[in-house]
């Protein structure tokens, strides 16, 4: 993956390698769930419904590294547009990060291990259903608790 600098998480964002900024990632899978957009108060609803790539148990992508193959609409974050984007979570890394603040007391980078986050349950692993399932975004509203 690339040499990790000790407590990287600390250092501005844009100073991040691409190792770094990919370890940086908290693997919690709310990015890669559908959102719907109001149209006239532009307020977004979360849902439980994932991207076709999401493995719903693990909350990790079965083909990230060809993901926009898949799904030419999938983001690649940068710096600037973690900024920029309204529903990325609260409780994520990247947010956080930009905004000054601390990682999550259940990040893997703190703790050693991905279980404190589903532990504290930040993680959408298990709780969530693939597009190719769903049916209607309508009925899969959900409102997740943040940290």
């Amino acid at each position: 993956m690339g040499i990790l600098r000790d407590r990287f998480w600390e250092l501005p964002l844009e100073s991040l390698s691409r190792a770094e900024w990919e370890a940086l990632c908290d693997g919690c899978g709310r990015c890669c769930l559908h959102k719907l957009e109001d149209e006239d108060s532009g307020a977004i609803a979360e849902t439980n419904v994932a991207c076709k790539l999401l493995d719903t148990a693990t909350a990790q992508c079965s083909d990230y590294r060809h993901r926009k193959a898949f799904v030419p609409d999938c983001l690649r974050l940068t710096p600037k547009l973690v900024q920029q984007i309204r529903w990325l979570p609260d409780s994520c890394a990247y947010v956080r990060r930009s905004r000054g603040q601390p990682l999550p007391r259940w990040h893997h980078l703190l703790t050693g291990s991905a279980e404190a986050m589903h532990r504290a349950g930040a993680s959408v692993a298990g709780r969530v259903t693939s597009e190719n399932d769903a049916g209607p975004l309508e009925h899969h509203i959900v409102d997740w608790e943040e940290e």
